[in-house]
């Protein structure tokens, strides 16, 4: 048997957590799985049905703590929240500690911050692998998919669904509504300005500017941006020339009714809370604004509902290349930390070597990557091209 390690799953017990324990309590290269959690009971719980694991109380906002926990561990996942507040934080404590790392930031302010501790990383030989689960994440590794098939890179966009069907999609899953974490944090990516990559350089941008999309093979449709990490990463792990963003695939309703929220938190009058309330309750006045947004608003068309698109050059002729996701671990929990655990098990074998603070697509292998997620799809897949599909067109 080969060497064998201590893995700690910070926030293991929440509900992104729980499926990336799952997932790494299978593997016989775990001696032992820390699943640490504010919540004591929880994390026990769940400890008591996976092998070889055990549960921990922790406050990630605690450094001395936190480095306590982590310094005799091989590797943290981390799925702890905001990100904005605790990413830095907690990933300067696996730095310092000697942790490898992975986790699922979805903020692109604190993704800045945590590529800045590149150096830091790789001075004290600590891989990082940020923005592991779905968008970031899958979405990155469908770009790698798209982008590796032209000779010089323009353009490059990914795209996640709001409220058209996916494959993904969980009936039972009402993270959409709520004043929960994951929608707050979308208020957030939705006001105020962010950051995208225009005319080969950074960019900021108002959230839900229209971008109009043409997928290769299906056909034309407008998407709307938001605030995410991947026009941070992509540009520069893809040469990428020109322009480069993430939008959602939305109704054009629900495109208008968000811009609506987004003006009253511009303006101050409407919090992030209570704008994540209100997602499942316009009021009259808001939706008569929204209609009025709406006449000039355009929808998705025939853009499939989660890919990445590139555009650039292939033998001196333009080309543009989708990679659409056909299969998904079903609901929000899995679809983001299912990929977590994918990238955990690359630095686990050592098939991630590079140290230092690295987006997915940087160093995971693709192929590998959509062989194993089919695996972990809802119903099972038996490989790669029963997951994701590439499109292209001159």
């Amino acid at each position: 048997m080969g060497e064998r390690y201590r893995v700690v799953a910070l926030g293991g017990a929440g509900a992104m957590g729980r499926p990336v324990v799952e997932a790494l309590a299978r593997r016989a290269d775990i001696a032992e799985l820390v699943i640490a959690d504010r919540d004591t009971a929880a994390a026990a719980r769940l400890a008591a049905g996976c092998p070889n694991a055990s549960a921990a109380t922790v406050d990630a906002s605690d450094p001395v703590r936190l480095r306590g926990l982590l310094r005799d561990a091989h590797l943290v996942v981390n799925t702890t929240g905001p990100f904005f507040r605790l990413g830095v934080p907690i990933l300067r404590a696996a730095i310092e500690s000697r942790t490898h790392y992975a986790d699922i930031c979805d903020d692109w302010e604190p993704t800045l911050d945590m590529l800045a501790l590149d150096a830091q990383a790789r001075s004290s030989g600590v891989i990082a692998v940020i923005g592991a689960g779905a968008s970031p994440g899958t979405s990155n590794m469908l770009a790698a998919l798209a982008t590796r098939e032209l000779d010089t890179v323009e353009d490059v966009f990914t795209a996640w669904p709001v409220d058209v069907p996916f494959v993904g999609d969980d009936p039972a899953d009402g993270s959409a509504e709520g004043e929960s974490a994951a929608v707050v944090h979308w208020m957030q990516q939705l006001s105020g300005t962010i950051r995208t990559w225009a005319g080969g350089a950074p960019a900021e941008r108002r959230p839900l500017e229209p971008v109009r999309l043409d997928y290769p093979g299906l056909g034309a449709g407008t998407a709307y941006t938001v605030g995410h990490p991947e026009p941070l990463t992509l540009p520069a792990t893809c040469s990428v020339t020109r322009d480069s963003a993430c939008v959602m695939v939305v109704r054009p309703e629900t495109a208008a009714y968000l811009m609506t929220l987004r003006e009253e938190i511009d303006r101050g009058s409407l919090s992030l809370e209570q704008a994540a309330a209100a997602i499942g309750s316009p009021t009259a006045g808001r939706f008569a604004r929204s209609a009025l947004r709406l006449l000039s608003l355009r929808g998705p068309g025939s853009l499939p509902p989660f890919f990445a698109l590139a555009t650039g050059v292939r033998d001196g002729r333009p080309c543009r290349v989708g990679a659409r996701l056909i299969g998904s671990p079903r609901g929000m929990a899995r679809a983001t930390g299912i990929p977590l655990s994918l990238a955990a098990a690359q630095i686990l074998d050592g098939s991630v070597r590079a140290c230092g603070v690295h987006p997915p697509d940087a160093v995971l292998d693709p192929e590998r990557y959509f062989e194993e997620l089919a695996v972990h799809c809802d119903p099972s897949r038996t490989g790669r091209d029963e997951v994701v599909r590439v499109d292209r067109a001159p």
